[in-house]
């Protein structure tokens, strides 16, 4: 298939939202057609496949307020998986192969500083590979794990809700099991930042508050899941 009709089978919008954006109480009704669009998996957050960010989808990417995008392909995709708009968006490249033998984890701390300085701007970001299936699922998945502050099941399951396509492979699965236990022990050694500026700290409080309340949300959700799987 090619791009013409990659794009044709994209909805007119190019972009799946949840109804009332209450991402951790809801599970998105999915459909096949919907692997085409980008989905918003947190707020601000967007995973989708390449077709989400081909040279026609500009108008709707900055009707959404997407301001980043991290590009996953490997090195020999270069020539088709590729920046289309770098006077537009701010862009992260990843090289990273659909291998289980890839070494993804290596790229979680990069992608992370990545996305959570277009988070402190008031931007959205779009991840992004060939698919949106494996590559920057995994990536999406362990942003939200160390973001959280979540498990890796209780992450990749919040990335199921809204991307039911997903299929991360098992080396994949393997090295972000790894990183629960590396973010873990970072966030005990995390030193404390404060700030001499009122409005820096106010704005602090309010991410920090936000989190909370996303975290103890998604908690909610998971527990009952987990004790009828029991």
């Amino acid at each position: 298939m090619d791009e013409n009709q990659n794009e044709m089978a994209i909805s007119s919008s190019g972009i799946s939202h949840h109804p009332g954006h209450d991402i951790f109480k809801h599970k998105m009704d999915w459909e096949y057609a919907m692997r085409r669009e980008m989905q918003e998996i947190v707020p601000s957050l967007y995973l989708g496949p390449y077709a989400a960010a081909m040279k026609s989808r500009l108008d709707i990417l900055q009707s959404v307020g997407i301001t980043h995008i991290v590009c996953i392909r490997h090195e020999m995709e270069a020539h088709f998986i590729r920046p289309n708009f770098p006077c537009h968006f701010k862009y992260l490249v990843l090289d990273i192969s659909d291998s289980p033998t890839e070494n993804i984890i290596r790229h979680f701390r990069e992608t992370k500083c990545f996305i959570d300085e277009c988070m402190s701007q008031g931007g959205k970001v779009l991840v992004h590979g060939n698919g949106g299936i494996c590559r920057s699922a995994a990536v999406v998945t362990a942003y939200i794990m160390a973001k959280y502050s979540i498990s890796c099941s209780d992450a990749l399951s919040v990335v199921r809700n809204h991307r039911f396509c997903i299929c991360v492979n098992e080396g994949f699965l393997q090295q972000l099991m790894e990183y629960e236990h590396i973010y873990k022990a970072e966030c005990l050694f995390q030193p404390v930042a404060f700030s001499t500026s009122s409005g820096s700290w106010k704005r602090k409080r309010e991410v920090d508050a936000e989190e909370e309340l996303v975290s103890q949300q998604c908690i909610a959700i998971l527990q009952p899941h987990q004790s009828s799987s029991q």
